[in-house]
C-alpha cells in the first residue's frame, strides 16, 4: 500500500522507544485499542516508553530515507477509547516508522510469506504484521519488539520451528 508523500492517512501510531508502529486497518478493526495497550504496555514495563503518535489520522511524508508519522492537528493528543469516548493523552510531533501493523489484513496466516512480512510506502520498506481479523494483535507486536528471528529457521524468515524438535 503507498499513499502520496505527506498523506493524511486513516491509521493510529504510537512511539515505542525511538521508533514509531503505525498501524492501519478498517474502521473498527481495532487501531484505537491497540495503540492504547501499545501504551498501557510501555507503562507497566512489557516494552519501551510508548506515547501516541496519533490516534485515527495520521500524516504521512519521506524525510532522509526514512517515513515519518505526524498527527493530523486537529486530533493531536487525543485518542478513542471504547466506552469512555474521546480521551486527551500525551503526544510526540513525529516519529520515524518502523514498523507496520494491518490489522484484518486478507494475507495474514499463521505462517506468512516471506514479502508479507515488509510494506512498501512511498517507497520505503518497512517491516510488517499482518493481523487477521479473528486475533489479537498485541501479542504479535510485543513478539516482534523482543524476540528475534530463528537462526534454525529452514526458510530464512524466522517463523518456523527447529527441524530437529519432531525427531527428538
Amino acid at each position: 500500500m503507498t499513499a502520496p508523500d505527506n498523506a493524511s492517512v486513516h491509521a493510529s501510531a504510537v512511539l515505542v522507544g525511538d521508533r514509531a508502529i503505525l498501524i492501519r486497518g478498517p474502521s473498527g478493526s481495532g487501531k484505537s485499542r491497540l495503540a492504547f495497550d501499545l501504551i498501557l504496555a510501555g507503562r507497566a514495563g512489557q516494552i519501551a516508553a510508548a506515547v501516541l503518535i496519533g490516534d485515527d489520522r495520521v500524516h504521512l511524508e519521506v524525510a532522509q530515507g526514512q517515513l515519518v508519522a505526524r498527527p493530523a492537528r486537529e486530533l493531536a493528543g487525543l485518542i478513542e477509547v471504547r466506552g469512555l469516548g474521546i480521551r486527551r493523552c500525551d503526544f510526540v510531533e513525529q516519529a520515524a516508522v518502523g514498523l507496520v501493523v494491518d490489522l484484518s489484513a486478507p494475507d495474514a496466516e499463521r505462517m506468512p510469506a516471506p514479502d508479507a512480512l515488509f510494506a512498501n510506502i512511498n517507497g520505503v520498506i518497512i517491516p510488517r504484521i499482518p493481523v487477521s481479523a479473528a486475533f489479537q494483535p498485541l501479542a504479535l507486536v510485543l513478539a516482534v519488539l523482543s524476540t528475534r528471528p530463528s537462526a534454525d529457521c529452514l526458510k530464512g524468515i524466522g517463523n518456523h520451528i527447529s527441524p530437529t524438535i519432531a525427531t527428538q
